[in-house]
């Protein structure tokens, strides 16, 4: 197509639910361009393949942070998919909403039609849950939500271990309350992934009205005085193409892509857009500010049995075992999202009735993302602190669309913030101190527990933590788009993706775009009727 009654940039999970959505009607031509390639590589569709997927070079876009102040200087990781399905293709597969109260406080801050009350019927048609429908949940929709393939052991008795220190045994994060310790559910089928990919743009890939445009590196929002227009972009052989749009333009690049595109369109502060040469059609300082991440630290524990994935992945017949058992059954370790088990839990210095810190239990050890497993057996707990005060930005230093954008999440700069870290990281320890834990814990590896005063586990994670991969906030709502996801002084532009959210949700952010996305597209059939 080189012109379509709306122009879809990103096929990441918001982009793919729009594309699929919008082209229902047989009468609306709709164009999606994705810089990525189409998600063939086999890996996206193991679930534990994600980790081969973390540093790959042509499926992740592959973002570091500038140099973070409260991080003593580190670039942390910022991986975002760069493939149809966007990072629901590359992602730890967790389904988590997020607390009734964040969608609340997105409605009190202006934002009409976004609270939970008004989210909820989205996140419900979404939803092909496993389990059935029920007032929280659907179960017709075309992102599946599945139980773990399996238990296991080690996350049985984490679980206990937690309600041995207090806490409720939860087994749905999704519906009444998310408070408590229980195992994970994810966008899974089968054993395989359900990216936003799989679930939405497959069935719709053979209607006529859709047509789906990958190697395409998006250099600019056409506009014309201040309404867009259409997109320039150059494809894979490094020609420039141009598409027409007769309704609306969606940027849909997720909350790093989408600010840079805004400013490479020269939509953002005046100030800077000269100073990188690009003229200013609208100036909004807002554009790529408030951007905001989970910071997550990592403890990892010495088993005292053989019954880790390290151990697995250290023995070549339990690798053979392995391999087999999900080809002939889609079970086992290989079927395992980023959080097997864990939860939303009130630290000590709470500051309201809700979780403050998520868990993240796995069977498995590193000394970072992306690195090796250890040759021991070993498992990870992590602490996520879940609304964090600190707010950076994301900004482009180049009028080439090519080059990295400027990240920065400003990890650890409140004083809030470096004490909830250490108050998640209190909570691992109190939980792996009970005694149905206690069988099966060597010691604790990193950071050890000669690491005991708040200064000493503020250190660590100045040290070690990094980012948990929910990027967002960086055009927010109120700020940069109204409640309609207009972007405020420019026609036909609309943005749907995590960086309009007003603040990141308490959980993982995944969810919350799928349902971003089908709000977005009910949005703009009923303007567009």
């Amino acid at each position: 197509m080189t012109e379509a009654d709306y122009i879809i940039i990103g096929g990441g999970s918001a982009g793919c639910v729009l594309a699929a959505r919008l082209s229902e009607d047989p009468s609306i031509r709709v164009l999606l361009i994705e810089a990525g390639p189409r998600d063939t590589n086999p890996w996206i569709h193991v679930p534990l393949g994600y980790g081969k997927l973390f540093n790959h070079e042509r499926l992740n876009w592959r973002f570091q942070s500038e140099p973070e102040p409260g991080m003593n200087g580190r670039r942390v990781n910022q991986p975002r998919g760069r493939v149809l399905g966007g990072s629901s293709s590359i992602n730890g597969l967790l389904y988590v909403r997020g607390q009734r109260e964040d969608f609340d406080a997105w409605s009190r801050l202006g934002n009409r039609g976004w609270g939970y009350e008004d989210l909820l019927p989205y996140f419900r048609r979404a939803e092909g849950q496993q389990r059935g429908a029920d007032p929280w949940h659907g179960a017709d929709g075309p992102l599946a939500v599945s139980d773990p393939s399996e238990p296991h052991t080690l996350c049985d008795a984490f679980i206990e271990a937690g309600v041995e220190a207090g806490y409720a045994r939860n087994d749905d994060f999704n519906g009444e309350t998310q408070e408590g310790v229980g195992y994970y559910q994810s966008t899974m089928k089968r054993g395989r992934r359900c990216s936003a990919a799989v679930a939405y743009l497959k069935p719709a890939r053979n209607r006529r009205n859709l047509q789906v445009t990958t190697g395409a590196m998006v250099r600019r929002i056409l506009l014309e005085g201040k309404r867009a227009t259409g997109v320039e972009w150059t494809d894979e052989s490094g020609t420039s193409q141009r598409a027409t749009a007769w309704r609306e333009v969606i940027l849909s690049a997720g909350a790093i892509g989408s600010p840079q595109i805004l400013e490479l369109s020269g939509i953002g502060d005046g100030e800077r857009l000269r100073g990188l040469g690009i003229e200013t059609i609208h100036h909004n300082p807002e554009v790529g500010e408030n951007f905001q991440d989970h910071l997550q630290v990592r403890t990892v524990y010495k088993a005292t049995r053989p019954i880790t994935f390290n151990d697995d992945m250290l023995s070549p017949f339990r690798t053979m075992g392995v391999g087999l058992r999900y080809a002939l059954s889609r079970k086992g370790p290989l079927t395992v999202s980023a959080g097997y088990a864990g939860g939303f839990l009130r630290s000590d210095i709470a500051r309201d009735e809700r979780p403050d810190i998520q868990c993240l239990f796995i069977t498995f050890s590193t000394t970072k993302m992306g690195d090796k497993l250890h040759a021991f057996s070993g498992f990870t707990v992590s602490a996520c602190p879940l609304r964090p005060e600190s707010r950076g930005h994301v900004h482009a230093v180049s009028p080439d669309a090519t080059v990295s954008p400027a990240i920065l999440a400003n990890f650890l700069t409140t004083e809030r913030d470096e004490a909830e870290v250490v108050a998640g990281m209190r909570i691992v320890r109190k939980i792996m101190a009970q005694s149905a834990i206690a069988p099966f814990v060597k010691e604790e590896h990193i950071p050890g527990s000669d690491m005991a005063s708040d200064e000493q586990l503020l250190a660590y994670a100045r040290e070690t933590g990094g980012s948990i991969y929910h990027a967002s906030c960086s055009a927010a709502m109120g700020k940069v788009v109204d409640a309609s996801l207009r972007v405020m002084g420019i026609e036909g532009l609309r943005v749907a993706d995590a960086s309009i959210m007003p603040a990141v949700p308490s959980g993982n952010t995944n969810a919350a775009v799928i349902a971003i996305g089908e709000k977005a597209a009910d949005m703009i059939r009923e303007d567009n009727r």
